[in-house]
C-alpha cells in the first residue's frame, strides 16, 4: 500500500488520502528522515527542508509542496535521484494582494495620503506581483513595474529599472522567489544600498521572501530616515525574527500574507491534484476544496472611508500586526492557528457603492 508523509498544518486534507494509502501526519518543521524512509509521497509546505539529511535512503518518490514557493526543496537532490516535485503556483496570489491592500488602506490612514496620488513599484511581477498590480491599478495609483528577470527575456517595454523604481515610488513592493546565485539573485536585494538610493522616502513592503530584506540595512533605513516606514510579513531566521526590526515596522505580520482560506484550499487542491495524477488515483484527479462561509459574510459601511473600511473588514491587518507584537516567541503557533481569513468574493457590502469594490470582487447591495 502507498504511504503519504503529511505535514499536520495543511488545511483541508484529512481523511482525503486515507482510501488510497496510509497516511502519516508530522509537524512541518520536525518531519525527519525516520519519518519519510518508506513514504512514496511528501505534501509539504515551506518549514519542511527536502534535502539530502531528510531523503536519503528514503524511498520517497514524489514532492508536493502546497506553496507557492519552493526554495526549500533542493531542486538539484531531487533531479539526481530521480524524485518529482511540484509546487502550487498562483494558489495564494489574490491573497497577498489582499494584505497589500489592507496595508496600503492603513498607511494611508496614518500618513494622510491619497493614493490616487501616490506611486507603487512592484518588484518581481509573476503571478502574485501582477495580482498587486491589478489591485494598484484599481485602486487607482500609479503602477511601476520591475522584474530584471522578464525584462531580460520580454524587453524593457513593460518594465522599469530598480533604480526608476527607488526614485519614483511612494511604495515599494517585494514579489520575488528567493534566488542566492545567478544572474538574477533576490537575497539581500533590499540592502544598504538600496536603501540609501531612495529619493522619496517610501513605504517599502516584504510579503515576498525573508532573505530579500537585508535585516540590518532595514533597521539602519529606518533609523536614518530613509523610508516612511516598513510592513514586513516575512523575515529572515523564521520564527526566531529580530525583536528591533518588529518594534520599528510599521506592519509586522508572523508570514500571513498568503494564509486566506482560499488560497490555503487552493494549494491542497493543486497539492492533491499533482499526487493524483502520479500515483494514478483517478478519484482524486478533479478533487477541490470549498473554504468556509465567515460568519461575517454581509456587513455594512458607511462614511467618507466606506471603501476603506470594506477592504479592512475582509482582512484585518492590524489584528494580525498586534497578535505578532504581543507574542512575538508564538510566531509558529500563529501562523499554525491562524484564523479564517477569506478573500473578497466572500462578502457582500452595504453601503458603499463604489465601482472598485466590484472590480475587487466584493458583492454590492
Amino acid at each position: 500500500m502507498l504511504k503519504f508523509v503529511v505535514d499536520d498544518k495543511i488545511p483541508f486534507i484529512k481523511g482525503v488520502f486515507e482510501p488510497y494509502a496510509q497516511v502519516c501526519y508530522v509537524g512541518g518543521s520536525s518531519m525527519s528522515s525516520e519519518d519519510v524512509k518508506d513514504a512514496d509521497a511528501l505534501i509539504v509546505r515551506t518549514r519542511t527542508k527536502c534535502n539530502a539529511s531528510l531523503l536519503e535512503g528514503s524511498r520517497v518518490r514524489f514532492i508536493a509542496t502546497a506553496t507557492i514557493g519552493f526554495d526549500h526543496i533542493d531542486a538539484d537532490y531531487c533531479s539526481q535521484h530521480g524524485i518529482l516535485w511540484m509546487n502550487a503556483p498562483g494558489c495564494n496570489a489574490p491573497s497577498v494582494a489582499q494584505y497589500v491592500a489592507s496595508a496600503l488602506m492603513v498607511v494611508a490612514r496614518r500618513f494622510h495620503w491619497n493614493l490616487l496620488q501616490k506611486t507603487i513599484g512592484i518588484v518581481g511581477v509573476g503571478h502574485v506581483g501582477s495580482q498587486v498590480e491589478r489591485m494598484a491599478r484599481i485602486l487607482g495609483m500609479n503602477v511601476l513595474l520591475c522584474d530584471p528577470p522578464r525584462a531580460s527575456r520580454e524587453g524593457m517595454e513593460s518594465f522599469v529599472s530598480i533604480e526608476t523604481v527607488c526614485r519614483e515610488s511612494d511604495v515599494i513592493s517585494f514579489h520575488t522567489p528567493l534566488v542566492s546565485d545567478g544572474d538574477f539573485p533576490t537575497v539581500h536585494m533590499a540592502d544598504a544600498d538600496f536603501f540609501s538610493s531612495l529619493v522619496r522616502k517610501p513605504v517599502v513592503i516584504n510579503a515576498a521572501r525573508g532573505a530579500v530584506f537585508d535585516t540590518k540595512a532595514a533597521k539602519v533605513a529606518i533609523a536614518e530616515g530613509e523610508v516612511s516606514g516598513l510592513v514586513v510579513d516575512c523575515w529572515e531566521n523564521e520564527p526566531s525574527i529580530d525583536l528591533d526590526l518588529l518594534s520599528s515596522a510599521i506592519l509586522a505580520t508572523p508570514h500571513v500574507a498568503g494564509y486566506s482560506a482560499d488560497g490555503k484550499a487552493n494549494a491542497t487542491t493543486q497539492a492533491v491534484q499533482a499526487v493524483a495524477r502520479y500515483f494514478h488515483i483517478t478519484p482524486l484527479c478533479s478533487f477541490s476544496v470549498a473554504p468556509p462561509t465567515p460568519s461575517d459574510s454581509n456587513f455594512s459601511v458607511s462614511g467618507v472611508d466606506s471603501f476603506s473600511q470594506a477592504l479592512l473588514h475582509s482582512y484585518d491587518i492590524e489584528a494580525d500586526d498586534s497578535r505578532l507584537r504581543g507574542t512575538p516567541d508564538k510566531f509558529e503557533s500563529l501562523r499554525g492557528n491562524y484564523p479564517l481569513r477569506r478573500e473578497y468574493g466572500a462578502y457582500t457590502v452595504a453601503g458603499c457603492s463604489d465601482a472598485r469594490l466590484c472590480q475587487l470582487g466584493f458583492r454590492l447591495v
